[in-house]
């Protein structure tokens, strides 16, 4: 009796010890950080890496393209996709984004996921759509991550499409400085008015989620909080660029331009059409708005185009002058 109850001691012990070195490996309280999970080097300097967010419980994939020179520190663009988060169409398989930065001193991060969250921090979580945390991921998770790994400078630009040419705004102005500059190309960044607010159900609604559950019911004072128009004076001092076509037929609304695909071109004169002339009156209205606060932006009406991805790659070319020159200011 006396042996067993020895042992049992020394198992007692030597299981609280283990548990003691557990406890100060895990202090309690800690808090989760947001970390590189995973990475694969593909072609083209392109980087597939997997970054847990903790603000969502999940591990994000987000592609990055290394800077000209890996070896020297580099300021980061971040790209965000449309409505799909990437999903159906995105910056990589659908524009010449690789080629058009490889001599470029700048990281270029792509986010993926997101779908109709437009990239917010929603009140509840959706039963479709689930935990959607992008605003804090996006600027209080991401951004250390990426500098930490790809050696940035600190210097960030953000860039978005459609569903995402009005995140752009709302992820600047909940994270003031954490931009120099943004772009906007065929977005409606409105989104309190009856036609904003309508317009943000039909996103949210087009990948089964509930607009409601991202800022309650139509008459929640979180609306009009993240409605970049009303707060458009909180962006002065960031280099602003916004633009949009007409949703008249233009140069990329050809069967050669989509790549002898007629059921891609129907798409774009049928839906691209209407919805780039929304996003026409959208920007009208942001560019007046802007023009009354006195608040500089490079502003590009398009006199035709639709909704589509061949006009956003040459929004991209034609804004890079606007974030390189306020990526490298000193």
């Amino acid at each position: 009796m006396m042996f067993g109850r020895a042992v049992g001691a020394r198992v007692v012990v030597a299981v609280s010890v283990v548990l003691a070195g557990l406890v100060v490996g895990a202090p309690a309280g800690a808090e989760p950080t947001a970390r590189i999970e995973d990475q694969r080097v593909e072609p083209d300097r392109t980087i597939d890496v997997g970054v847990y967010s903790p603000a969502m419980d999940i591990v994000t994939r987000v592609r990055v393209l290394r800077a000209a020179d890996p070896n020297a520190p580099a300021p980061t663009l971040y790209l965000l996709n449309g409505v799909g988060g990437g999903s159906d169409g995105n910056w990589l398989d659908r524009t010449d984004v690789v080629e058009f930065f490889k001599d470029k001193q700048v990281n270029v991060v792509i986010p993926f996921g997101g779908a109709g969250s437009y990239f917010a921090d929603w009140k509840t979580d959706d039963p479709v759509l689930g935990k959607q945390r992008w605003t804090t991921f996006l600027t209080k998770e991401l951004p250390p991550v990426i500098d930490k790994e790809f050696d940035g400078t600190g210097a960030n630009a953000i860039a978005g499409l459609s569903m995402a040419g009005t995140s752009v705004f709302q992820l600047a102005l909940s994270e003031p400085g954490l931009y120099r500059a943004i772009g906007s190309y065929s977005g409606c960044v409105r989104t309190s008015d009856p036609r904003g607010q309508a317009i943000v159900r039909t996103v949210v609604g087009s990948r089964l989620g509930n607009a409601a559950n991202m800022w309650g019911p139509p008459t929640d004072p979180e609306w009009s909080d993240n409605d970049p128009y009303l707060h458009a004076e909180a962006l002065r001092g960031t280099d602003v660029y916004i633009s949009s076509g007409t949703g008249i037929p233009g140069p990329y609304d050809s069967i050669a331009t989509t790549q002898g695909d007629p059921v891609q071109l129907t798409m774009q004169l049928l839906f691209g059409a209407g919805l780039e002339a929304v996003t026409n009156l959208c920007t009208q209205q942001l560019r007046d708005r802007l023009q009354t606060l006195g608040i500089p932006a490079t502003v590009d009406m398009r006199p035709n185009g639709t909704h589509s991805w061949g006009y956003w790659e040459q929004d991209m070319h034609k804004s890079w002058p606007v974030f390189e020159a306020a990526l490298h200011r000193a």
